[in-house]
Order: structure tokens, then C-alpha cells, then sequence
């Protein structure tokens, strides 16, 4: 793994370490991304492997996969009682390089299961078994939950994605390449939308075009990838008015993806009509997650819930 694409992590880690653990975890529920075969998979790929970290290695203790050959989602449902019908496909972020192995998913799944929101947290595959490997997963994550919104207590269409860094790269793949024939595998379930109906997305790698991307995208897309190629995973390029609304937060002391990837996402949405919420904030290293201490840029998480109630995505706040 080359240096850099580490130093890119660290943050990431020492953000989720940081921050501080207000909500119940939940009991996460495994599901079978793909029952009949995961599509595309190359037998003579590289091993997927669990590298483990202790409190020595300078960031939070925990395991983390390397090349996921065997993508999976596993469903954290609110108590009983204090669903809302609102369901958020959650991508953790990596630099398509590794993803979180154990039950800690960070913060933020408990903090949407505390707003009575379902989340399914998925561990995707990066680009061992090709560049579309991570959009055919994130897509048949959301067919899936929508095919079973009933058995989960949620509605078809309150069904949105989030990510952070890589997670929100993904995210915007997801929310403008939806219908493309890369996410498509020939399965039935292709029949069911894969559009998220919102997208939050923090500190997302929008762009994989220079001056955006500063790190390599090798995980993704192989080394030297033609211009069409990164272009096609860009999705600064491809929003049309059909694009979800999106939350977008960013910092300034962000030294890993410029916050200029948030900033043409959000014109393009603009641009195309789509309602979208931009929030530039000073503070904050890469992967701050729900770091206290920041100022402004730990409220974050309330305007996003300011954000999902303006929309009805979570019911309005009880008048005091």
C-alpha cells in the first residue's frame, strides 16, 4: 500500500477515535448482498485480508479489510418503536483501500438510528474486481432495501445513501450513475430503482480529475486509467435534474480532498435544479466525522437534521 494513500487514512481513523460516543449501539442484522453470486468476482484477485491496529499504531484500535472480495450489508434497525419509515445506505469511507471489518461502525450509524432511522451499512469491494465493482454493490445495497422496505418497517421512497471521503465518492456515483449499465448485473433485481431519494455526503471525493483528486485512485480504477475512464466516475460530469437532493459539509483544514469537490458538486446541482444544502466550515481535519471541539463544524450533524426534518425525511421536532 503505497504511503500516501495511508496518511490519507489516518485521519479518517483518528476522527472516528476522537469523537464522542453519545448514542446506543444497536444489534446489526447481516444480509446477503448477493444471494446468487457476487458478479464480476476474479477467482485470481488478490486475498482479502484483516489488518488489525492497536492503541501503538497511533490510531483507534480496530480491524480493517484490505481488497473486500465479499461484499456484504448488515442492517442496524431503530428500537422498536421509534422508526420513522426513513432508511440511509451507509458507506464508510477507506480511499478505496480498506473498510472497517468489526461491529464499530463510527458514529454516525447510531447517531441516524437515534433520529429513528434505519441504517444498512455496507462493505464494499473496490477495484480488484473491476471500477464498477463498488457501484454495482452500493446499487444492489438500495434495490435490496427498497425490494424489503416492508419487512424492515420503511418506506420505498425515503430510502437514502451517506458517505464520507471515498464513502461519499460512492454515494455520488450512486446518485448520478443510478441507471447506468455499469451498475447493472442482469439480475431481476435491476428492475427495481437503485436512485437514492437524498444523499448526505461529508468531506466527499467528488472528482477523480486534477486539481480535485490529489491522492492516487489506483484502488479504484487501476493504475494509469485512461481519461474516459476517470471522467465516467466524476460525478461532478454527470448530475441532471433527477439527481437527489444533497447535504454536503466540508472544511477548509481538509488537506486530503479539497473542498473545491463539494463546491462543483454542489454548482452542478444547482446548475440542474437540484435542492442541495452546501456547509464550508473552517475547522476540521479529513475524516472529522463527529469530532467534538471544532466550533461550528461539530454542529454539523443538527443542520443535517434540520435538513432531513425541512424535507420530511424525519418527522418535525416536538414544539416546546
Amino acid at each position: 500500500m503505497r504511503t500516501k494513500a495511508f496518511i490519507f487514512l489516518l485521519p479518517l481513523i483518528l476522527g472516528t477515535a476522537l469523537g464522542a460516543e453519545q448514542y446506543p449501539a444497536t444489534t446489526g442484522r447481516p444480509i446477503d448482498l448477493w444471494p446468487e453470486g457476487i458478479p464480476g468476482y476474479r477467482a485470481d484477485g488478490p486475498a482479502e485480508k484483516v489488518v488489525v491496529f492497536t492503541a501503538a499504531d497511533n490510531v483507534k484500535p480496530g480491524s480493517f479489510i484490505y481488497h473486500v472480495r465479499h461484499p456484504k450489508l448488515v442492517a442496524y434497525l431503530p428500537p422498536a418503536g421509534t422508526g420513522c419509515g426513513t432508511a440511509i445506505v451507509y458507506c464508510p469511507g477507506g480511499g478505496y483501500v480498506r473498510l472497517p471489518a468489526g461491529t464499530e461502525e463510527g458514529e454516525e450509524p447510531r447517531w441516524l438510528n437515534h433520529l429513528g432511522i434505519a441504517v444498512f451499512v455496507l462493505t464494499y469491494r473496490f477495484g480488484d474486481d473491476g471500477p464498477n465493482a463498488p457501484l454495482r454493490d452500493v446499487l444492489r445495497a438500495i434495490r435490496l432495501v427498497r425490494s424489503h422496505a416492508a419487512d424492515y418497517g420503511i418506506h420505498p421512497d425515503r430510502i437514502g445513501v451517506m458517505g464520507g471521503s471515498a464513502g461519499g465518492h460512492l454515494a455520488a456515483n450512486a446518485s448520478t450513475l443510478y441507471d447506468d449499465p455499469d451498475g447493472k448485473t442482469g439480475s431481476p433485481l435491476d428492475a427495481v430503482s437503485g436512485r437514492p431519494d437524498f444523499a448526505v455526503m461529508n468531506y466527499p471525493a467528488i472528482s477523480l480529475r486534477p486539481p480535485y483528486a490529489l491522492h492516487p485512485h489506483d484502488g479504484l480504477l487501476g493504475a494509469n486509467p485512461s481519461p474516459e475512464l476517470i471522467n465516467h466516475y466524476s460525478s461532478e460530469l454527470h448530475v441532471t435534474k433527477d439527481t437527489p437532493p444533497t447535504f454536503l459539509v466540508t472544511t477548509q483544514g481538509d488537506k486530503s480532498v479539497p473542498l473545491a469537490n463539494s463546491i462543483i458538486y454542489y454548482e452542478a446541482l444547482n446548475k440542474a435544479g437540484v435542492p442541495a444544502e452546501l456547509h464550508l466550515y473552517e475547522k476540521g481535519a479529513h475524516g472529522f466525522g463527529m469530532t467534538p471541539g471544532l466550533g461550528p463544524t461539530s454542529d454539523w450533524p443538527a443542520r443535517c437534521e434540520d435538513w432531513l426534518r425541512f424535507h420530511g425525511w424525519i418527522p418535525a421536532a416536538p414544539k416546546t
